[in-house]
């Protein structure tokens, strides 16, 4: 048996958050399998790009053609995570968000898109993105309405999950708002999970379910997660540190209730990376992918595709950041103490799912984003420390 040391990437050692771990060289075995939501999904957390962050509710396509929510949006970005190297290290995933439907469903009661943004509709969109080896994600609200006020799926779970999936659509983010009361939602929830399992089509159930529970009780994560491949526990990300911190500081102060229950099949999303916008300099940027991996999270990223520098697009497809994020093991890691502006987050055990004696550490600089000094013992094995 050879025991092997990794260094940690120079870039997150250079810019104030270090990730150092190690492992044994073994051959994979005994890998776990999903005790969640039971369609054998999400198995390591997803891995794509969702357009709300950076491209919102943007329906003005005669005066914005290039950055409204539209077909020709969603084919360019799929284009280039085919061309581009970002199939090749994990992002898979294409995702629409709010705002592609048309304000009314059809004749049968089925949602469609909106017939001049989207002219090929749905179906047609997905054909494309399968062509290039991608998937398709698309939106819907458990309530009467989606957030920005387009048929929500209340009373149509069936007809909308089998729509979804005549369509061919891999992903389906449900959103909660205008629903009338936490009875509802709960139920609601409920229902398109079975729903989508009984089209028998394969398709990530992306939830906000406690996103909307929160402000009035503690969520029951274990019956989330009976139902969801990942959920949203906090508001959503925008592009700024400010946010980012808000996020961080609500997960570290819940962990004890949302990190046991994540895993395999299951997982805590902390909203999108918001890698390669406006708001963040280089060290922010770095901090949340730094982060966000070793947290289990969903890495679906919102920014243009079409235009990001190749600082952001290097750290977006860093291939050593991404194996501990998609470590088959799926521990989510916590805040194991704070010391002034320093954060220790750890331990994420077994990297690679290969030996649960193993740790990842973060140390993470809170005050000034600048490189922190580690004692190199903490380079080396730790055995089963």
């Amino acid at each position: 048996m050879m025991t092997a040391t990794m260094k940690p990437v120079s870039r997150v050692l250079r810019l104030g958050c270090v990730l150092a771990f190690c492992f044994q060289v073994l051959a994979p075995y005994g890998l776990p399998r999903a005790w969640g939501l039971d369609n054998g999904l999400a198995m390591t957390p997803t891995m794509g790009w969702l357009h709300w962050e950076r491209f919102m509710c943007n329906v003005n396509c005669q005066e914005e053609p290039d950055s409204c929510i539209s077909e020709k949006l969603f084919l360019q970005i799929a284009e280039i995570m085919a061309s581009d190297g970002w199939k090749d290290v994990g992002y898979e995933y294409i995702c629409i968000d709010d705002c592609w439907m048309a304000p009314e469903r059809d004749s049968k009661g089925r949602l469609q898109a909106d017939p001049k943004r989207f002219p090929g509709g749905i179906h047609r969109l997905a054909d494309y993105v399968h062509s290039k080896g991608l998937k398709l994600g698309i939106y819907a609200d458990v309530g009467n309405k989606t957030c920005a006020g387009f048929p929500g799926s209340f009373g149509y779970y069936d007809i909308d999950a089998q729509t979804f999936a005549d369509w061919g659509v891999d992903l389906l983010k449900f959103d909660g708002c205008y629903c009338d009361s936490i009875q509802h939602l709960a139920e609601g929830y409920k229902q398109m999970s079975l729903a989508l399992n009984r089209t028998g089509r394969s398709i990530v159930y992306s939830c906000e379910w406690p996103l909307y529970v929160w402000p009035i009780f503690k969520p029951n994560y274990t019956e989330i997660r009976e139902y969801c491949n990942h959920w949203r526990n906090f508001a959503d990300i925008y592009d700024s540190w400010e946010s980012i911190r808000k996020t961080l500081d609500w997960t570290s102060s819940n962990q004890k209730i949302i990190v046991p229950v994540a895993g395999p099949g299951g997982w805590n999303d902390p909203d999108m990376l918001v890698i390669g916008n406006f708001g963040l300099s280089r060290d922010q940027q770095i901090t949340q992918m730094a982060l966000w991996a070793i947290m289990a999270a969903p890495l679906l990223m919102s920014n243009d595709l079409r235009h990001i520098s190749p600082e952001a697009k290097a750290l977006l497809q860093d291939k050593d950041v991404i194996a501990i994020n998609q470590d088959r093991l799926g521990k989510q890691g916590y805040w194991l103490r704070k010391i002034s502006s320093l954060q220790f987050l750890a331990p994420k055990l077994s990297p690679f799912g290969l030996d649960p004696g193993n740790t990842v550490f973060l140390w993470y600089n809170e005050s000034t984003q600048e490189p922190g000094r580690i004692p190199r013992q903490h380079h080396q094995q730790r055995g089963k420390d």
